[in-house]
């Protein structure tokens, strides 16, 4: 029997070690609806995301602003005619 014992002891260790190898990685978790970040994010890259302009149709109100001018007769960005030659 204290051999069947000893086997039984083993399991447990071994059972006990492996759940705490699991815990022991570090790896993103949910918990409760929160993502916690992994033991490692403070050797993380860095990644930097310029902000852009708040508002994010801008070149489409200027598209539409130069059209309506162009549809007015007002554009300025339109070429100047050429000059007629001198002869």
């Amino acid at each position: 029997m204290a051999i069947h014992k000893l086997f039984a002891g083993q399991r447990f260790a071994l059972l006990g070690c492996a759940l705490l190898g699991m815990t022991a990685v570090g790896c993103q978790t949910t918990i409760g609806g929160q993502t916690l970040p992994s033991a490692y994010y403070l050797n993380d890259d860095v990644q930097y995301f310029p902000m852009g302009p708040e508002f994010r149709l801008s070149r489409q109100v200027e598209a539409l602003e130069a059209y309506k001018l162009r549809q007015q007769g007002l554009d300025q960005t339109a070429p100047a005619p050429a000059p007629a030659p001198v002869n």
